[in-house]
């Protein structure tokens, strides 16, 4: 079978659209276009139907109940409201959170933020293998704590902590737990309850569904104070208009997500196995950054000692694959999760980041993986 160029593998960056996905947007762009708010009449009626319908299909993925989903324009904004809404909502009395190094750019730039304002904040290490020490999130821990954030699965080195153990602990020192999980939701198994997280961030353009549109889940009783003002949507912690067109497609993205889970990862891992297969047999210079075991399969990141990433990324014309996080691309310094890692500064320039997903087949990872061998070879 011929390949159709180009190949995509950067879905941590973002995934196409499923066109089932898009097929239930549609509607919502064109003929059913009213204000979801409007409830004067059927335009209304009918558009706001489908946002809580979209509502609940995003509770049903990680086990929560309907009433406790935000939508918002993205995880970023979700991030914003979860560590800046709970820390000012807990203030005075607790003035302290926890996150960890590796966490998403918008994350650490939230919390920083709440430094400069006057709160602690406490950054956790990683292992080798991008695992945090749950016996250190423990020690630091104190009466003045109100949050513990840690990503459910890295978005540079596909780590998944242990967020059943995490919300354990604190559920037991009565401290609140967010994760950022745009790079977990529809991938690998989530249960807020079980998992006792009470409040989580989502992306839909992780899931195959459309840009603009997160959404924010927080456990019923939790306090969050708005961002911003306005005419008191989503229970007054997002206020403005929502898209039922993007509604829709984040509903639909999960609901397949659901329904295909279990396909999805075996589609992935079989991918992800087959390329690691290829490298490893051409190649005696290429190796996984992070751990094995612990980790999510449809995120590869690699290090090919001995060649500049940059020049292996511009090579491969026709394969798009990145240098790291598309958030901070623009901005020419190392990565902060590969250093957390404790890699050199040498090896980092050595690492890419190559996404599988639902849409790869075995061709584009064989035509791929041949041409890896063969730039990485000529760049040697």
């Amino acid at each position: 079978m011929a390949v159709k160029l180009p190949i995509y593998l950067d879905y941590q960056a973002t995934t196409p659209i499923d066109q089932r996905v898009l097929e239930a947007m549609m509607p919502y762009l064109t003929t059913h276009f009213g204000n979801p708010h409007s409830s004067e009449h059927s335009f209304g009626w009918q558009t706001e139907a489908v946002v809580e319908i979209a509502r609940k299909q995003v509770a049903e993925l990680i086990g929560a109940h309907e009433s406790e989903i935000i939508f918002t324009s993205g995880a970023t904004e979700s991030n914003n409201i979860a560590i800046k809404g709970t820390a000012y909502g807990a203030y005075p009395k607790r003035n302290h959170i926890i996150t960890v190094k590796t966490e998403h750019e918008c994350l650490l730039a939230s919390a920083n933020s709440l430094e400069s304002s006057g709160f602690d904040v406490t950054y956790l290490s990683i292992s080798d293998e991008g695992l945090i020490d749950l016996k250190e999130l423990e020690f630091v821990i104190s009466d003045k704590t109100s949050l513990v954030s840690v990503m459910a699965v890295n978005n540079e080195i596909g780590t998944i902590q242990n967020l059943q153990r995490i919300g354990e602990i604190c559920l037991s020192k009565n401290v609140l737990f967010h994760s950022d999980a745009a790079q977990a939701v529809g991938k690998i198994p989530l249960d807020v309850d079980k998992m006792n997280i009470d409040i989580m961030s989502i992306s839909g353009h992780k899931i195959y569904g459309p840009k603009g549109i997160g959404a924010l889940y927080v456990r019923k009783g939790t306090r969050v104070i708005p961002l911003f003002d306005g005419g008191g949507q989503e229970k007054g912690l997002r206020s403005g208009t929502l898209s039922p067109a993007l509604c829709a497609g984040i509903g639909k993205a999960c609901e397949l997500a659901g329904q295909d889970m279990q396909k999805d990862q075996a589609h992935v891992d079989e991918l992800s196995s087959l390329l690691i297969d290829k490298l490893s047999s051409g190649l005696d210079n290429a190796s996984i950054n992070g751990g094995i075991g612990k980790r999510y399969f449809g995120n590869l990141n690699l290090k090919f000692s001995g060649v500049k990433s940059d020049l292996l990324v511009a090579d491969l014309k026709d394969i798009a694959i990145s240098t790291g996080s598309a958030c901070s691309s623009a901005k020419a310094r190392s990565s902060y999760v590969l250093s957390a890692l404790g890699l050199s500064e040498n090896e980092i320039a050595s690492s890419v980041r190559i996404g599988i997903g639902r849409m790869t087949t075995v061709e584009e990872i064989e035509y791929a993986a041949d041409h890896i061998i063969k730039c990485v070879k000529n760049l040697l």
